[in-house]
């Protein structure tokens, strides 16, 4: 029986949440080696396991898989998350692509300078009650079940539902208006593979502060 994937980044959110979440939501168990030096990344580099010399990477079924996007599409079709034909796929990639917009916006928010925050924030908020969650309201309400695609779970549902809990982080009144997706998050939230990632002590990232910051810069010397 294969081994549990271990998940080899530093202990943040950063680009490997998304994967962590997905995994829990799988019901897959799972490692992590922290990066915790520039020595730590180093050694990776120096012994192949970076193909573009960069993390995050994820050891599964005898590979060393990099790039965000190419890890989450195996995990994805690996545990039936990715829909049942192409158009279901091309329409999960769509949503996929729209929540990964928004939650790049949010997450590179903590490495905005202090003067331009407010700004980002206002313009956060805006893209969020006006381009992004919308969509997903109207895509909810145009079908009336229970998930994005297909009335089946998919890893587009799980994405969401992170988004979902980062937007309240922002501002947690900006999902008043969007009661479907309440709704989801709420559902999937629920699911026990979830529930369980969501509880205190599990391999769940708190918010980036500026303690994980420094140690950040400190890693990958920016």
């Amino acid at each position: 029986m294969a081994g549990k994937p271990v998940l080899h980044y530093f202990n943040s959110r950063g680009r490997m949440e998304c994967v962590r979440w997905l995994l829990a939501a799988a019901g897959v168990e799972f490692e992590e080696k922290l990066i915790e030096s520039p020595e730590d990344l180093d050694k990776l580099k120096n012994d192949g396991s970076l193909m573009f010399q960069q993390v995050p990477m994820v050891e599964i079924d005898g590979m060393k898989l990099v790039q965000t996007r190419a890890i989450l599409n195996y995990i994805a079709t690996k545990h039936n998350l990715y829909g049942k034909d192409m158009k279901e796929r091309v329409l999960i990639d769509m949503y996929t692509e729209g929540i990964a917009d928004l939650n790049e916006m949010i997450m590179l928010l903590p490495l905005c300078p202090a003067d331009q925050k407010d700004a980002k924030i206002a313009l956060i908020k805006d893209r969020t009650k006006n381009r992004y969650l919308p969509v997903f309201e109207k895509v909810l309400k145009s079908h009336g079940q229970d998930y994005l695609v297909g009335n089946k779970l998919s890893r587009a549902d799980i994405h969401l539902t992170e988004l979902l809990y980062y937007v309240e982080e922002v501002d947690s009144s900006l999902l008043a208006n969007f009661p479907l997706l309440k709704a989801l998050k709420t559902r999937i939230s629920n699911l026990p593979s979830v529930k369980k990632f969501l509880q205190p002590g599990s391999q769940r990232k708190p918010p980036t502060d500026e303690k994980k910051l420094e140690e950040a810069r400190k890693i990958f010397k920016f």
